[in-house]
Formats: C-alpha cells, structure tokens, sequence
C-alpha cells in the first residue's frame, strides 16, 4: 500500500478517534447538567459556518447581481455559491438557513449525531451558548439551555474535552505498558559514549563523554528526553574516561530548537562504521561492499565511527545547497574514495565510489545500541498506572514547556498542519507507533484548546473565570465579537501551519 495512503490512513483515524472523545467530554457534562444537546458531530460543516456566521460580510463582498449571457440582471454572486454550496454537500437550503444550533429540538428525537462533510475537527452544539455556531438566543433563558446553568457547571461542561483527551492520553499508555512493557537503555550502558559537534564541544563535551547527570538528576535512559534535560541544565555531569566531571553550562547557549535543528546533532552515541546489510544493486553493492564491512577512510579521511562520516557527507551537502552550485558540482560530489575492509577479507580495499541520485550510499549500518544491554520492563495491573501516569506526565510537561518556543521566530517556522501530523505516522502499519502518537497528540489536542483563545475551550473558560470574579456575564454581542476574534486568530495559525509545510515541501 502507497506510503502517502497509509500514513493519512492512520491520521484519520486518529484524528476521527480523539475528535469523537473530546467532543464527548463537552456531551457527557451537558448531559450530565441536563443541557440539551442539538448536534453531535464528528468532523466539521464548516462551510456551512462560513455561510451562517459570516453571511452579512459575504452579501456586502459579494453581493453585487451577475449579468447573463442574454444581457438581463441575475441572482447575485453570494447567493450562486451558496446554492452551489448546498447542491454539492447535498442539503437543502431550508436545513443550511437555520444555522447549526437553531433547528427545532424534537425531545422524542433528542440530539442530532452525524459526520461533516469535512474531516477537520468537530462540534456539539450546546443550546443556549455562543460558540462558533454562531445561534442566536432566545429572549428569556431557558431551564434546559448552557446560560441558565450555574458557573462551575458551565465551566465542566468547558473542560470536559481537555479532561476526556488528557484520560485517553493516560488510559493508552497505561495500555502500553501493561500489554507490551518499556525498553530502556541505561546512559551508562553505552560504553563508548556519545559524539558531540562542535557546538556542543564549546559548551565543554568532548567525544566519548557520557553525560549522566543534569543539575544534580540522573538522566536515567538514553532518550529524546536526555537531550532536553541537557539543554535546559545549567550543570551538566558527564562520565569522561571513567571519573564524573561536571560542566558549568553558560547563559548564552543555544535552545531547544535550535539543538534539534543542528547538523550534525548535537550529540549522538558513537556508532562504529560497521555494515549491517547492503541494499542489491546499490552502489555500496556494486563496489564489492559486503555486510559486515567496516569503513576505514573517505577522500583521504580516517574514519572510524559513523558520526565522523556523517560530519564529512554534511560538508557535501553544505556545497551542494549553496548558491551557484552547477549540475557538474554535484556530480563531482557524488563521487568519493572509500577504503574498507570485508569481514572476512585479510586487508582493506581501495575504490572509486558514487553515491546514488539521492546521495545515498546504499546500504544500512549497523547500530552500536544494538549490542549494548537493554532493560526490558513488564508491568502488571496494578505498576502501569503509575508507569502510564509518569509518562503521560512528562509529555504533557513537556509539550507546554516547548510552548514558550512557538513565539520566537524558529519555533514559528516549525509549526506545521495536518501535512506535518500525517509525517509523523510510519509509513506502514505499526500499531504500537500508532498508539503511542495517538496519546501524544491527545496530549496536543488537550493543551491546544485550553489556550486562552476565543472560540476554544480555554478562550470559555477565561470568560466563565471573569464572570465568577466579577459576577456579571459578558453581553451577547460582546460574546460574537470574541468569537470573531478568536476565529480571525485561528485562521491566522492555520494559514502559518500550512505556509510552514508548503515552503518544506518546496525546499
């Protein structure tokens, strides 16, 4: 199956999975409150939104009659593509006009469930309450409607999608952790140490260092979480020829972004340049390269772990994405001299090397993490909910910690949409990775609509926390006002999200 096919595959159903259960965090307070419900609705109408909540501003846009062929006056341009909005989605204008929220509740038939016919999101739309639905209010409140009820009840009703996705986060990991267990790879179970670029060589690492302690904490095993811990510490203790040595780390220092966007990384464990397995056919094949082989030398070069080849294949690519670099240059950078010998050959060879169309060499290295010892952990009913619950914890920590990233100009142009998500799924069914980025993103899902931002959840729970200090309700005109605003924000986010990953695409 096609990559591309089964990575939005998996997005899908993550994405139908966490909208369904965060929306249902919204219903089952509702209910729970006895507010009635109009609408359930996995994924969105969203045009249908565009066409109600903002109908004044398209009659003024594009309200101007349209001329036919025969020279007489026609419908105007907004009402065209209303109609053609209705006729494609398949709904009759007299269901569109109402306005999601304002059908007639039948008690017999009770809320409304159904499926947008856009897969972004989803909605409940709660009676008596000014969402992004945009529905117009009676006059006098009614028992069964969102205003009528009592703050904290209101504000439940609020966060009860947050409080569903950050359970479905922790239910899945205890999951994890029950059926399928941890694997950890102690820091000082990587014998030979990790390599450092010369970033990270000035803020005092040297190669082979294993760093073991961050302000006083142990890192415990070797993870992405290592290199956070790292680059946050202001003292770092490495293990360095057998004697812990600390390092001051000093105020002007890169941040978090930046580490991960560096080439070569800022550190690595040191990996012997051994050969795994040869792809057929590739050049590593054609040069008589076999599994087993270990790289000695490139253009002159000693060579020794693959961290050093990765420093002198990143100077090539340095070249080649310079400006003014002609199609002969990267020809000549794909040729290289490599000296290797064969597992079972008694002194190296010599040869003349190109790397592929890509780059690429042809072949898969061996890993020295393989060989180290790995901890396996199993976890019984009772040791995964804390297990699950720790780790729940640390990704939500975490997530809100890189928050502060998003408004400095590196993390702006890391901020991707649904292109970006989908990237993150294997590209084939592995459905541990699935549940585990399907908890992460439950994660993302909780703190993104708890932000303060009209129109999410934490944008309500701003305006309940004003009315339960100050005891009085925003007016109703104030509350669309809000709505637009926080509209016009989000807009503007998806608008970066996607700006972000059509300018990856293209370089």
């Amino acid at each position: 199956m096609n990559v591309i096919l089964i990575k939005a595959l998996q997005l899908l159903l993550c994405l139908s999975l966490l909208v369904v259960l965060h929306e249902g965090g919204h219903f089952g307070f509702a209910k729970l409150f006895k507010t009635r419900v109009t609408r359930f609705y996995m994924f969105s109408n969203w045009g249908f939104h565009l066409f109600s909540t903002y109908d004044n501003w398209f009659r003024r846009l594009l309200g101007k009659p349209l001329i036919t062929k025969r020279g007489k006056e026609g419908q105007n341009l907004f009402a065209w593509l209303r109609n053609m909005y209705y006729r494609l989605t398949r709904q009759s204008n007299k269901i569109q006009t109402e306005g999601i929220g304002n059908k007639e509740y039948d008690p017999e038939v009770g809320t409304e469930y159904g499926i947008g016919w856009l897969p972004i999101g989803g909605y409940v739309a709660i009676a008596g309450m000014i969402d992004e639905t945009n529905q117009k209010l009676s006059s006098e409140p009614q028992p069964w409607e969102f205003r009528s009820k009592t703050v904290i009840q209101r504000l439940l009703i609020m966060v009860g999608g947050v409080l569903m996705n950050l359970i479905t986060a922790f239910v899945i990991y205890c999951g994890v952790m029950f059926f399928v267990g941890e694997d950890r790879l102690p820091m000082e179970n990587i014998k030979r140490g990790f390599a450092f670029n010369p970033e990270a060589e000035a803020l005092g690492f040297r190669d082979g260092d294993i760093p073991i302690k961050a302000d006083g904490e142990a890192l415990g095993s070797w993870s992405s979480q290592v290199l956070r811990d790292v680059v946050d510490a202001e003292t770092v203790t490495v293990l360095r020829d057998g004697k812990e040595v600390s390092l001051t780390m000093p105020q002007e220092r890169p941040d978090l972004i930046q580490v991960m966007k560096m080439q070569p990384a800022f550190m690595a464990p040191i990996s012997i340049a051994l050969v795994d397995s040869v792809l057929a056919d590739g050049p590593a094949a054609t040069a008589g390269i076999k599994a087993g082989a270990r790289l000695l030398a490139v253009d002159g070069t000693d060579i020794q772990y693959w961290n050093d080849y990765d420093s002198l294949y990143l100077r090539r690519q340095d070249v080649l994405s310079a400006k003014g670099c002609t199609h002969a240059d990267s020809l000549r950078l794909r040729q290289m001299q490599l000296v290797f010998l064969n597992a079972e050959a008694a002194s190296p060879d010599t040869v003349a090397f190109t790397l592929d169309e890509s780059y690429m060499m042809g072949l898969i290295r061996h890993t020295d993490l393989l060989d180290y010892e790995i901890e396996h952990i199993d976890y019984n009913l009772l040791t995964c909910i804390p297990a699950g619950m720790e780790l729940a914890w640390n990704t939500l920590t975490n997530y809100v910690g890189d928050m502060k990233y998003v408004a400095t100009k590196e993390g702006a142009q890391e901020v991707g949409s649904f292109i970006a998500i989908g990237n993150l799924f294997p590209g084939s069914w592995d459905w541990l990775r699935f549940w585990m980025m399907t908890a992460m993103l439950s994660i993302v899902l909780a703190v993104m609509n708890i932000l303060p931002i009209p129109g999410l959840d934490g944008g309500h729970v701003v305006i309940l926390l004003y009315e339960a200090i100050t005891g009085h309700q925003p007016s109703e005109k104030a509350m669309v006002w809000l709505e637009y605003i926080g509209m016009a924000c989000l807009l503007a986010l998806m608008l970066l999200a996607f700006g972000n990953d059509i300018r990856r695409f293209l370089l």
